[in-house]
């Protein structure tokens, strides 16, 4: 059976993911988008783009008929799901094929079966795959808490809630259940014990038609937020170091994937502990997210392999080792400091150094880049905030993990707050290169250290007045006379040129220096004396540092978009936003109001007017980006207003409630 013309069912990386290796083998590509995603690089990318009328995953991406219609509208032969999705949808797949077109994926049967994690369950167990037993909710007493509530039809973090208390069970499961419905058309919902400290390791099994079933690696995927995988990498540092374990690993990913007659990529995932003992968790019958970090340290193509599968083709004869290490991190648009918040807004660049490629397995030492945006794509409230994945390759895990925390902080991402910051301090954290990493990482070592921003205070302070001077010196090119002049300079004493930023870690400033024959004098911030001006240009300016041990020469590149300015330098990024000269009284908020700090929609509400709140009672509740987030109360106090009703839409910074503080006047 031959593949002349593949339709991803999918959207951003995954789509262009696939794109890629399609184009390698000759292989013709349509996308399918939906209308928030008409402009996205996917679409650009295909050979054939079919519009899905909407904007939303329920009206678009999870419409396994209009898939199926823009495919045979294109000349389709093929569909691959990607991930996420109808990726696991069993009656997708059988239509896919009772349309007469070829599924990239496994038999309908074994998604059938591992597609409802309750019946999965007790298949593995009754295969001999060591389990974890099942609780039904109605029946979970104190005594079995913490529990595990999760999606019986999905993954990555969507219906997923940790329960520590009985009385708040039932209004957890209402809530997975909320998100099931909404990520995967199935709002089923199971119970098991939640094990608060654990390794997540998870081995790739690729089987042909013929009967032939490869274990092809592991990876570990411990480094977690809301259940959802931020660091992966392969090999597992824990297998590593425990004999045998990399052995029973792959042979319970065996005999699961033989147990339900699999065909082509999956991964089986397991919960371990410090000894090697594990458990089945569940098994995606699809490609993984972290699929690429594999492909690194086994040299293979997995979507070429998947689709040489589809077609019939056995796998090769010789099944590759492993060589060297690989991580991969997940860069999100989100506030990991204010509770994981979702961003929304333009990417205005993305560009990281040191990248030999994207969505191509290298051979040698570099860094690999898959993602879905470009520089100016938009960020919508709709789907996932990945922005990209970054993945690094290296002979040795440190030199792996060093590489990649130092092209991430050399990175330029501007336009949206993102998780960069958190990802170079977990790649250069004591106990991640220790290989010490379990899903409890960021409890064990602070949330709150591990988010800080990369730049120091006397860093941010030094990437302020280079803005300032960036900036001046852009007003001067673009003036219409004494162009030729120093930016800012005067030939006689004078007042101090002034500009103020605000910069959403440490608030508003105000930039005042001088630049006069005497050189460059800067009054504010404080603690700058002696500080030269070699070069400024509206993109670049050069200082010399003093210090203890002498001057050390400095240079910042300035980027500006609007009001936004960029500031990156070694010692580490730093965003701003201009302020005007004059703030108009329009702008300001009333103290106590809860602004929305995403795009979303409303789902319920909380309190009414009128009413005594407590510290951290939930006020609404916002639906973004596929997962539900709580407004509560900033404190005590009297809810005086409540402008928003369930169902409505808002946008970022839209004040949603005020609450009067008891400690008010």
């Amino acid at each position: 059976m031959e593949i002349t013309n593949v339709l991803v069912a999918n959207r951003g990386e995954i789509a262009r993911r696939v794109f890629a290796t399609c184009r390698r083998m000759g292989i013709a590509t349509t996308a399918v988008y939906s209308d928030a995603d008409a402009n996205a690089p996917h679409v650009a990318e295909a050979d054939a783009a079919i519009r899905l009328p909407g904007n939303t995953p329920g009206e678009t991406y999870l419409r396994g008929e209009l898939i199926i219609e823009a495919a045979l509208a294109a000349g389709a032969d093929a569909i691959h799901p990607g991930y996420g999705f109808l990726s696991e949808n069993a009656e997708f797949a059988r239509a896919v094929q009772e349309a007469g077109l070829t599924w990239i994926g496994p038999p309908v049967s074994a998604i059938e079966q591992m597609g409802s994690k309750v019946e999965s369950k007790k298949m593995m167990d009754a295969a001999g795959v060591p389990v974890l037993k099942q609780l039904d909710p109605a029946e979970v007493t104190a005594d079995m808490l913490p529990v595990l509530i999760k999606a019986s039809a999905g993954g990555g973090g969507r219906g997923m809630r940790v329960v520590r208390d009985v009385a708040d069970l039932n209004d957890q499961i209402e809530a997975a259940q909320r998100e099931a419905q909404s990520a995967f058309g199935d709002p089923t919902v199971f119970c098991e014990r939640y094990l608060e400290t654990g390794r997540h390791i998870e081995v790739q099994v690729m089987a042909d038609t013929q009967g032939t079933v490869w274990a092809v690696g592991e990876r570990e995927c411990s480094i977690q937020r809301r259940h959802q995988k931020v660091v992966e990498e392969a090999p597992s540092p824990l297998v590593e170091k425990i004999d045998g374990m990399r052995a029973r690993l792959f042979e319970a990913a065996r005999l699961a994937s033989e147990a339900i007659g699999y065909e082509g990529a999956g991964t089986v995932e397991f919960l371990a502990d410090e000894k090697g003992d594990f458990f089945f968790l569940e098994m995606n019958t699809r490609l993984q997210v972290e699929h690429p970090v594999t492909e690194q340290v086994t040299g293979l193509d997995l979507v070429r392999l998947q689709l040489q599968v589809a077609a019939g083709r056995p796998l090769p004869a010789t099944q590759p080792g492993m060589r060297g290490h690989s991580i991969e991190v997940r860069l999100y648009a989100e506030d990991p400091a204010h509770d994981w918040q979702p961003q929304s807004g333009t990417v205005h660049k993305l560009e990281i150094p040191g990248t030999l490629g994207e969505f191509t397995v290298r051979s040698e030492p570099g860094v690999r880049l898959d993602t879905g945006v470009v520089d100016g794509s938009v960020v919508g409230v709709h789907y996932d905030p990945m922005l990209s994945k970054v993945i690094s390759f290296a002979e040795t895990r440190d030199e792996a993990a060093h590489l990649l925390a130092s092209a991430l902080q050399r990175a330029k991402i501007h336009g949206l707050v993102t998780n960069r910051d958190l990802l170079v301090r977990v790649l250069r954290h004591p106990a991640f290169l220790a290989g010490d990493t379990d899903t409890a990482f960021f409890a064990t070592h602070g949330l709150e250290s591990l988010s800080a921003p990369l730049v120091s205070e006397d860093g941010e302070k030094l990437s302020l007045v280079a803005a300032a001077l960036a900036d001046a010196a852009a007003n001067r090119a673009s003036a219409r006379v004494g162009r030729g002049l120093p930016s800012g300079w005067r030939n006689l004493p004078s007042q101090a040129q002034s500009k103020s930023y605000e910069s959403k870690v440490s608030g508003k400033h105000d930039v005042r220096y001088r630049l006069a024959r005497a050189g460059l004098t800067v009054e504010s911030p404080e603690g700058l004396d002696g500080l030269e001006l070699l070069e400024a240009t509206p993109d670049s300016v050069t200082l010399l540092v003093p210090g203890e041990r002498g001057k050390v020469r400095r240079r910042f590149q300035v980027a500006r978009y609007g009001d936004h300015v960029a500031v990156d330098s070694p010692l580490g990024p730093v965003a701003l936003r201009r302020l005007p000269r004059f703030e108009d009284p329009a702008d300001q908020v009333a103290e106590g109001s809860l602004l929305a700090p995403m795009p979303g929609a409303v789902i319920r509400l909380g309190a009414e007017v009128g009413s005594h709140v407590e510290k951290g009672q939930p006020i609404l509740w916002l639906e973004a980006m596929k997962m539900e987030h709580t407004i509560a109360a900033p404190a005590a106090g009297l809810l005086t207003e409540l402008n928003v009703t369930a169902g409505q839409q808002v946008d970022v910074g839209f004040v949603l409630a005020v609450v009067q503080s008891e400690d008010s006047e």
